[in-house]
C-alpha cells in the first residue's frame, strides 16, 4: 500500500471519528456563523460546548440524563 493510500485512509478515519465524536460540530459552527454573520462574535469552543450540552439537557427527546 502507497504512502498516498495510508494518508488517505487516516484522513477518512480522522473525519470519521471527529464527527462521531461531535468534534467536527464546533468547526461546523465557526464556518456558518463567519459565513452568515461575519460581523457576529463567535462563541469560544467552552461556550458552544455548554451550549450544546444545555440544549441537549433541556430538550425531552433528547432523552433524560440523571447524573
Amino acid at each position: 500500500m502507497s504512502t498516498a493510500a495510508v494518508r488517505h485512509r487516516l484522513a477518512r478515519l480522522r473525519w470519521y471519528v471527529r464527527e462521531l465524536t461531535g468534534e467536527a460540530a464546533y468547526d461546523r459552527y465557526v464556518a456558518h456563523t463567519r459565513t452568515h454573520s461575519p460581523d457576529a462574535p463567535v462563541m469560544t469552543r467552552r461556550a458552544f460546548e455548554r451550549s450544546r450540552t444545555d440544549a441537549r439537557e433541556g430538550d425531552p427527546r433528547q432523552g433524560f440524563r440523571c447524573c
